[in-house]
């Protein structure tokens, strides 16, 4: 289903939150607080926000988590056992950060104002147990913060509907080619800061470790926090496990993505587990209205998947089907999962595989005879017994036949 539309159905999309979603009592009193290392310390209304010019940014938001299930099944780690699902694109609408920045007096990294503030951090108004109670928080650097090409937004729409609560209403962030952490929802807070968020998801979460740091020797301020990720493919169609005649065509479709804003360069399909490989067709984006020209510039940063398909590919099963993608930067998929798993599961973007299996044989049943009829058979034995002799006086024939003879 997700392979079959460019834009992700709200209720296909996918949801991750740390703690229950908040519910707020009247969304006409919500202000965004914008603090810290600024000039001029901000309360925006709702109403506010939507007057500024609103931007329209097409992007992809993947779980750190996605496909977490393939190295659990090689070595299990703690966590949501997600499969390639967690994963959706939608056009997201609000203004850009950078706009509301600018009405705080932060205009880019370089000014004297910003210096002191190097990182600008979402607050949620949810509640974490893993915060003890306090708000989620994530935060990007001030460079990224503040670069109108980066395209980062405090989005109040999703394909051109209001955010719904599942999805951050009444404000989120959407920070795209990162991972989805960093889009924070349900914003209440931004603080320019010194530092990068202290919060638990930014220093004890969303790491990646090499396969031999376990829980017993992990050392979590060695590691920086996860921003962008890597490229990544999935078969969406055929499912895994199909059965198919020896021979048959099918169709293969998916989605392939990357971060960083690095386009796609090729996507590669095997169907014999890696020997030879074909090159699949890669769908065109979806066309959304240019805004002064900037989204028809050839070097804009690519924030969306691509769907890709290869049709009336012929199998001879059972068989391994294999996708990996290389993007523009020549980053390529590693083979196997055992070359990147981490005790947290993150950043899975091994060689994606599913195996076709041939149809298995007609089972033939042998049915038991039937069961005699002994009462029947008894009747029968029964009539033919003699029971003396006279019983067999009338079987001369008559002498009209005896003639004949």
């Amino acid at each position: 289903m997700l392979s079959s539309s460019y834009l992700t159905n709200e209720d296909m999309f996918f949801k991750r939150n740390h703690g229950p979603i908040p519910i707020l009592p009247d969304p006409t009193t919500y202000n965004l607080i914008v603090t810290g290392f600024v000039p001029d310390s901000l309360s925006l209304s709702l109403d506010f926000l939507k007057s500024l010019p609103k931007y329209t940014v097409v992007a992809t938001l993947q779980c750190a988590e996605n496909r977490r299930r393939e190295m659990s099944m090689r070595r299990r780690v703690r966590g949501l056992s997600w499969g390639p699902g967690a994963i959706g694109t939608a056009a997201w609408g609000g203004p850009r950060l950078s706009d509301v920045l600018k009405l705080a007096g932060v205009q880019y990294y370089s000014d004297i104002t910003t210096r002191k503030g190097r990182h600008v951090e979402f607050v949620s108004c949810d509640s974490c147990k893993e915060e003890d109670g306090l708000p989620f928080r994530a935060s990007i650097p001030m460079l990224h913060a503040t670069t109108p090409e980066s395209d980062v937004l405090l989005a109040y729409e999703m394909n051109g509907k209001v955010l719904s609560r599942d999805h951050g209403y009444p404000l989120r962030a959407i920070v795209p080619g990162v991972i989805g952490a960093r889009s924070v929802k349900w914003i209440e807070t931004i603080i320019i800061s010194r530092f990068e968020s202290q919060g638990f998801f930014q220093q004890k979460d969303y790491k990646m470790f090499p396969p031999d740091i376990d829980w017993h020797n992990v050392k979590w301020q060695s590691r920086r926090p996860l921003m962008d990720f890597p490229i990544n493919s999935v078969i969406c169609e055929p499912r895994d496990g199909i059965a198919v005649k020896s021979g048959d065509m099918v169709d293969l479709y998916g989605y392939v993505v990357a971060g960083g804003g690095r386009g796609i360069e090729r996507v590669d399909i095997s169907i014999d587990n890696g020997e030879k490989w074909m090159e699949a067709l890669q769908l065109p984006k979806l066309p959304i209205e240019a805004q002064a020209g900037y989204e028809d510039d050839p070097l804009r940063p690519k924030w969306a998947w691509t769907l890709w398909q290869l049709k009336f590919v012929k199998v001879e099963t059972p068989c391994i089907v294999v996708v990996k993608a290389v993007d523009s930067a020549g980053n390529i998929q590693p083979q196997d999962v055992d070359e990147i798993w981490n005790l947290r599961g993150v950043m899975n973007n091994c060689w994606y595989k599913i195996r076709i299996n041939a149809p298995c044989p007609p089972v033939e049943i042998q049915l038991p005879p039937p069961e005699p009829d002994w009462a029947k058979i008894a009747a029968e034995n029964e009539k033919r017994q003699c029971k003396s002799p006279e019983d067999h006086a009338h079987d001369k024939p008559p002498p009209d036949v005896l003639d004949k003879f």
